[in-house]
């Protein structure tokens, strides 16, 4: 009996403490809505009631990748500043380029001298851990500033003109592998022209391209028409990336470490040590080489830059230089596919401006207009980074496109999102390219705000490498118009709304079919 009495005290003070704990947690959770949607410093912005009162909804799109979209649709429903979580506000408005990415007011710097000159980047996005080296992507404000002036050399346009003939060697080669498949086809039956999966040839162009201006190596991809196991493996880890922001988003930045140093402890090492190799072997090579990594390598004893700095940056070039790339040729391939009308005037265009390809320098394409403004365009409909470029406001607060944002918020601009605002642009789903040949005066009375799209990002921190892609992109690009004729494959039905983002675009294949040029406009 007495066993009996013991056991149901036990049970009972058992089942308090999971009542307690029960209620406990309830309480913080109902005390935590009422404060995000009634007291919260943003409480004023409008955004729907769950991501108001909850970080979780947010978290949860944007693990999936379905944040950029999502973004754009409540931006459409609650206009140009949006409240996508409680403490993160999202800006269409072309004047909060300035107010986030800009410097920051010498007024802001002197009141608080520890703060940067510039609203910082959020640790949420742009480090997991704490543990790993900073690249130019991560740095804070002055070892940025270093890094950005050691590797600017490499950008700059006499480094372009040094570099001409690596892009030009490569998009050779991506032409010569895909007149070798046409001739393969053109002994078969097919009489619709050869079917090539473009996501996949734009990915192998770009990644053998900066593989040679960082590590003086190509990856060998258009030679063997597969990807490096080390490209393989990085396309492969942005999911995971996204997901592990989503948890320190949520305050788990000690379970995102816990898995680094765990399960996730052998594919880190392994992508470390290849990087490494290659880092190695760059650096063995003779100094003075006119690449992208040059900079670095300069600098290296006089700054202290350590191993791992350069192993994180040339890591970080690597795949800015390239998957960007891609994402943008195989944009711009496919709303020409799908506009007709604009792959006749480019076609015409490209075709009348040259005898042979060999006349086709970076100089030369680049005085195509028409040229320019459909990629122009194609990275305002199909920008290579769709969200995530989200900054920390300082303690005393930030005016951002005339509205004050209290200290310590998140604020971003969402390219997918400003770039498809009907108050930024005249029927902003419509690819139309002119838009990009008017000036900025004309185009604004039509409608246009072309400073509204920035696919380059915007201030001190904007991307080094926009001369470098602007040169690739019209190369490749030119090359393959004036060499061939394309119409679009199966499965090509919605490509960019198929996708997701994480935050760079999961991209699908793009199925082409090519058949070489015939039609002669001379």
């Amino acid at each position: 009996m007495a066993r009996l009495v013991e056991g149901l005290l036990v049970a009972g003070a058992s089942n308090l403490h999971l009542l307690l704990s029960t209620a406990v947690v309830i309480t913080y959770h109902l005390f935590t809505v009422t404060y995000n949607l009634f007291f919260h410093p943003l409480r004023h912005f409008p955004g729907p009631l769950l991501q108001r009162a909850s970080a979780l909804p947010w978290a949860i799109e944007h693990a999936l990748g379905k944040t950029a979209f999502s973004t754009q649709k409540l931006h459409d429903r609650y206009g140009p500043v949006v409240r996508i979580a409680p403490g993160h506000l999202s800006f269409t408005d072309p004047g909060a380029w300035r107010d986030i990415y800009g410097p920051l007011p010498a007024s802001s710097r002197s009141s608080n001298s520890n703060w940067p000159p510039e609203l910082p980047k959020s640790r949420v996005f742009s480090a997991a851990t704490d543990d790993q080296a900073d690249s130019i992507h991560s740095a804070e404000f002055h070892e940025h500033a270093l890094l950005r002036r050691a590797l600017s050399q490499g950008f700059s346009d006499a480094s372009l003109r040094q570099q001409e003939p690596v892009l030009r060697r490569y998009v050779d080669l991506l032409l010569r592998r895909m007149h070798e498949r046409c001739e393969e086809a053109s002994r078969g039956s097919g009489k619709e022209g050869v079917l090539l999966d473009m996501e996949k040839w734009y990915n192998w162009a770009t990644f053998d391209i900066i593989g040679d201006l960082v590590f003086g190596q190509a990856f060998g991809c258009l030679e063997k028409g597969e990807y490096h196991p080390w490209i393989a493996f990085i396309i492969g880890t942005l999911k995971a990336a996204a997901t592990f922001s989503s948890v320190v988003y949520l305050g788990g930045r000690w379970l995102v470490r816990l898995v680094f140093r765990t399960v996730g402890q052998k594919s880190i090492l392994m992508l470390r040590s290849m990087t490494d190799d290659m880092v190695s072997k760059r650096l063995a090579m003779e100094k003075g080489r006119d690449d992208l990594f040059e900079g670095l390598v300069k600098y290296r004893e006089e700054w202290n830059l350590s191993f791992e700095m350069l192993s994180a940056n040339a890591f970080l070039l690597t795949l800015a230089g390239s998957e960007t790339s891609a994402t943008s040729l195989c944009g711009t391939t496919y709303l020409l596919l799908t506009n007709p009308e604009a792959m006749e005037k480019l076609t015409r265009e490209v075709r009348t401006a040259f005898n042979s390809a060999d006349e086709m320098t970076i100089n030369a394409v680049s005085q195509l207009p028409y040229l320019t403004a459909v990629i122009n365009e194609s990275l305002r409909m199909y920008p290579p980074a769709a969200s995530d470029l989200v900054r920390v406001t300082p303690p005393e607060g930030k005016q951002i496109a005339g509205r004050y944002v209290a200290g310590g918020s998140f604020v971003e601009i969402q390219p997918w999102s400003i770039n498809h605002s009907s108050e930024n642009w005249e029927e902003p789903w419509k690819f139309n390219p002119d838009r990009f040949l008017r000036g900025e005066e004309e185009a604004r009375k039509a409608g246009n705000i072309l400073e509204a799209s920035q696919p380059f990002s915007w201030g001190q921190r904007n991307c080094l490498g926009r001369s470098l892609a602007f040169a690739e992109m019209r190369m490749i690009l030119a090359r393959i118009v004036y060499d061939f004729d394309m119409k679009p494959g199966p499965d090509c039905h919605d490509w960019i709304g198929r996708q997701r983002t994480f935050p760079l675009w999961n991209r699908l294949p793009l199925n082409v079919y090519f058949t070489p040029a015939e039609a002669d406009y001379n």
